[in-house]
């Protein structure tokens, strides 16, 4: 399969209408968003949904999120829509929210993982919002890349994963945000963050007043069963061994200092991710700055990027400091932990 590249020009009709007859087909469109690149199928085919876990290398049993243009379509996937559900959607869509619903009939299990439940959400990046609208396709689409990798937040990424996978690609530039939406499931008697986002828990309890983080958050049992993307598999991983180190500032970096010289020594290749204002506390090789913890968004929007890089320059072994600081440093650190295999040293 060759596939297909382009600049996703909001102008460009014939391009839109190329990539609304593909996913209409069945095939496949990546496309951006203003969270990560996301692999697009036709959410009610099932064949399209397999096509989708078999171009990602993707386990089955991990849901795919429905991306939908208008939230009267939430009403014709849920079969349930409660007033807190109706609050989140008002206050944060389209945005970087995900929003868990128990399903109509109309979803099949291939695209739900086999679960009676539907997560939904509604993009605000406008190349998608015109791909949904034009399509007439409600799109279920997982990050653009093979299964375990870190998340595309560039055309090239996609490009690099997934390129004679899938039918085309949607070039829209680098995204904003570069972290996976919150996830909220609506369904329990509580309100519950399956997977935290650049939507923070406290943005949801002003709106909703309760709201409680999934305990599975913190697991590594591979046994429990995914309820919403991400929580089960490694993900985001480079290819390099990754490990956090945190701590105070200094001891933090005499440590990291001490970590690559002895791999070094050892003739492997390191790299350092580190906080805009620390980058003078390192004189290795390859010290990448990663983004300022006074504006947690200059991280989430390169941490994918940056793991990216690690794999280009070939480095074997990855040391990050700490960013749980900030509204956003939850998010960050649960992409972190997760692709550094919960590996992390307190000094």
């Amino acid at each position: 399969m060759k596939t297909i590249v382009a600049k996703a020009d909001l102008e460009n009709e014939e391009l839109f209408r190329k990539a609304s007859d593909i996913l209409k087909s069945g095939g496949l469109v990546a496309f951006p968003t203003e969270t990560v690149y996301g692999l697009g199928g036709d959410a009610l085919n099932p064949k399209a949904s397999e096509k989708i876990y078999s171009a990602k290398g993707r386990p089955s049993d991990n849901p795919l999120i429905v991306h939908i243009a208008d939230t009267a379509s939430v009403w014709e996937l849920a079969a349930e829509v409660s007033t807190q559900a109706q609050m989140l959607m008002e206050a944060f869509w389209p945005g970087p929210l995900t929003i868990i619903f128990k399903k109509k009939d109309i979803v099949p299990h291939e695209t739900t993982g086999g679960l009676e439940t539907v997560a939904i959400r509604m993009p605000s990046h406008p190349a998608a919002m015109k791909l949904i609208k034009d399509s007439g396709v409600y799109i279920a689409a997982p990050s653009a890349n093979l299964s375990g990798r870190p998340s595309p937040t560039t055309a090239a990424h996609v490009e690099e994963d997934l390129s004679g996978r899938i039918d085309m690609i949607l070039d829209g530039g680098p995204v904003g945000i570069g972290i996976e939406s919150t996830i909220v499931d609506v369904t329990g008697d509580r309100p519950t963050i399956l997977r935290p986002g650049y939507i923070s828990a406290d943005m949801i309890k002003n709106i909703l007043g309760d709201v409680m983080i999934d305990p599975a958050l913190e697991s590594v049992d591979m046994k429990v069963r995914p309820k919403a993307p991400g929580m089960k598999y490694t993900h985001y991983a480079p290819k390099g061994k990754l490990t956090i180190v945190e701590g105070e500032r200094e001891k933090v970096a005499a440590k990291i200092a001490e970590l690559v010289a002895c791999k070094q020594a050892e003739g492997y290749k390191t790299a350092v991710l580190c906080d805009t204002e620390n980058t003078d506390l390192y004189s290795c090789e390859n010290v990448l700055d990663a983004g300022s913890k006074k504006n947690e968004i200059t991280v989430s929007s390169s941490l994918y990027r940056l793991l990216r890089l690690c794999d280009d320059i070939g480095a074997d072994y990855i040391y990050s400091e700490s960013f749980r600081e900030g509204d956003m440093g939850y998010a960050i650190m649960n992409r972190l932990i997760k692709a550094a295999g919960h590996r992390i040293i307190s000094v």
